[in-house]
């Protein structure tokens, strides 16, 4: 059961952690409202009138949201529906450094990212591109999980886990089974841990299983040296599809992404070591130069909201507006009962650990599967 025992305990990690996604002249303004310097909802004269500044920019550009990641699908789907305002989803299995870099390489366009969705490092390497928004219910997010004056927000968490095919190979119970040649060309990475999130984390994950700690990777680095030397680890993204097509039969990915495949695939199961528990939240951020500011700002609004946000929690993702919702009441509480609690010895990354880790993995990576 999903206690708030539990949910102080998430929500202390949560403290600590920001974690590891033809030109035209963008429509800064709407109305008499230059919505690009807009830091809260009363700057347009309340949400009647950000709704009406967004529908008449008519647009959304979002990257790097998979529909399959933590309800992603379903959430552009009711934006769309709910304000009739179109959800441009670009690129949606690129890393959050390759989302950052499509900012730079669509800089005044119109098909340029208007939010973003990272991981921490990333996140806290990009400040430069973000645009401050504070949304209505910003005192229902806790105080650690945002900047203060509204850069970035933590918006979702789940827990790093093991995915795999119970037709094809054993359920892992430990790091030291993967060595075994029953996984040969098996177990994969969701991305490159230098440029994505999921996978950063997934070497955090390695790292506290081989008893090291979140101030140095390493440990986890030559864990996957291990593994690439035994044959085992293969150089694939992980995506549904590549699950799908068994060409993935072990994954290290979020829960929610895990869970996700385990509901479509046929024999995909999700497994959690004992030990360590690795969780991190993902971050929202408007990009200073969204071509459409007003929507940009409308989808943080719908972000979270108690609607939107149990829908993260249909998609297997722990939300942060989560205890507020439950002291009000608003929360799914089937979805949540069907979840279930985020439980174990739960550790995250301080901004700081993360920070250094991105530089520890730049240095090693290559050469530790090369």
């Amino acid at each position: 059961m999903f206690t708030k025992r539990t949910l102080a305990a998430v929500a202390l990690v949560a403290a600590s952690a920001i974690t590891l996604s033809a030109c035209s002249t963008p429509e800064a303004t709407a109305g008499d409202v230059d919505a690009s310097v807009a830091t809260t909802v009363e700057d347009f004269g309340g949400m009647d009138a950000l709704i009406a500044a967004a529908q008449a920019e008519g647009e959304l550009n979002v990257i790097a949201l998979p529909d399959n990641w933590a309800n992603y699908g379903e959430i552009k789907a009711l934006f769309e529906e709910k304000y009739d305002i179109i959800v441009n989803s670009a690129d949606p299995d690129i890393s959050s450094a390759e989302e950052i870099a499509a900012a730079d390489n669509l800089k005044g366009q119109d098909t340029a990212p208007d939010v973003f969705d990272l991981g921490t490092a990333v996140a806290l390497d990009s400040l430069d591109y973000f645009a401050p928004y504070m949304v209505a219910n910003w005192d229902e997010i806790p105080e650690g999980n945002k900047e203060a004056t509204g850069l970035w927000v933590n918006d979702y968490t789940g827990s790093m886990s093991i995915g795999y095919d119970s037709n094809s190979v054993p359920e892992p119970t430990s790091l030291d089974d993967l060595l075994k040649p029953e996984y040969r060309g098996a177990v994969a990475l969701n991305g490159d841990p230098t440029q994505a999130g999921a996978a950063f984390a997934a070497l955090g994950l390695a790292t506290v299983q081989s008893g090291g700690t979140l101030d140095d990777f390493t440990p986890g680095i030559e864990f996957f040296s291990e593994l690439n030397k035994a044959g085992n680890f293969i150089p694939v993204n992980v995506t549904g599809a590549t699950i799908a097509a068994g060409e993935t039969k072990v994954a290290f990915d979020w829960s929610y992404n895990n869970l996700a495949a385990a509901a479509t695939v046929d024999g995909w199961k999700v497994t959690t070591l004992s030990g360590p528990v690795y969780t991190s939240f993902y971050n929202q951020a408007v990009s200073k130069d969204a071509p459409h500011p007003a929507a940009a700002r409308l989808w943080q609004e719908f972000l979270y909201s108690p609607e939107a946000q149990n829908l993260f929690i249909v998609g297997g993702a722990y939300p942060v507006t989560i205890q507020a919702m439950q002291d009000a009441g608003t929360v799914d509480t089937d979805a949540l009962d069907a979840l279930g609690a985020l439980e174990g010895e739960l550790v995250t990354p301080t901004p700081e650990q993360a920070a250094k880790n991105a530089t520890i993995l730049a240095e090693k990576w290559a050469a530790a599967i090369g």
